[in-house]
């Protein structure tokens, strides 16, 4: 019986390796490029809180104990945020050259008040690639460097060297905000909700600043 018995446990066994394993293979096929097309779109439309993506998506990889996962969340998340970014500068400087403008021209000006556009045209101008860099990492920062870049007449290989260090920064700051949410919480839709709040407060905070200091900021 015990010879019988053995194979029988074996296949058991073996039947149920593939039935935790698909799974998780599965959730990671459909996950990360859902975070790359999510990042890439929220690149050119700037309506996708990506920021919040990346770290409940670093949230998950935490508590799976995986480096390979903390690589690839962080991998998918630059290469999507440098790529969008791109192509919305390379869509910006057709619509600067255009008399019609385009599409992407007028999506970065909307979100680029004349306030925030002179600062980043000062700031860009004394500072450099070094502004576009920091652009990234402040709440809509990012677009009004872009339009300051545009208008300062930049080539797309001097933006390219810049943004790409900017989207580097961007993604480790924010995969280091969901792990920081993920260590304070034992189970990852904790960490998840977690990280998203910390995110929502970073990029409400220099709003509210602003509005705090009223007359005395203008």
């Amino acid at each position: 019986m015990q010879a019988a018995g053995a194979p029988l446990s074996a296949v058991a066994s073996s039947a149920a390796v593939p039935a935790t394993v698909v799974p998780d293979t599965a959730q990671q096929a459909i996950g990360y490029p859902s975070l790359f097309l999510l990042v890439l779109i929220g690149a050119l439309v700037p309506v996708v809180p990506t920021g919040a993506l990346v770290s409940s998506a670093a949230v998950v990889a935490f508590h799976r104990a995986a480096p390979v996962s903390m690589v690839l969340v962080f991998a998918t998340a630059s290469l999507a945020a440098f790529l969008g970014d791109v192509a919305l500068y390379w869509l910006g400087r057709r619509g600067m050259r255009s008399r019609n403008g385009s599409r992407g021209l007028k999506a970065i000006r909307a979100r680029a008040p004349e306030d925030r556009l002179t600062q980043a045209r000062e700031r860009l101008a004394d500072h450099g690639v070094t502004v576009l860099v920091l652009s990234r990492l402040v709440p809509a920062g990012r677009l009004p460097v872009m339009l300051a870049c545009l208008i300062a007449d930049w080539p797309v290989r001097r933006f390219v060297r810049g943004n790409l260090p900017a989207c580097l920064a961007w993604a480790a700051t924010y995969q280091l905000i969901g792990v920081l949410g993920g260590s304070l919480f034992d189970e990852p839709w904790q960490g998840v909700l977690a990280a998203i709040v910390l995110t929502v407060l970073i990029s409400v905070a220099p709003g509210v600043w602003r509005h705090l200091r009223g007359p005395t900021a203008r």
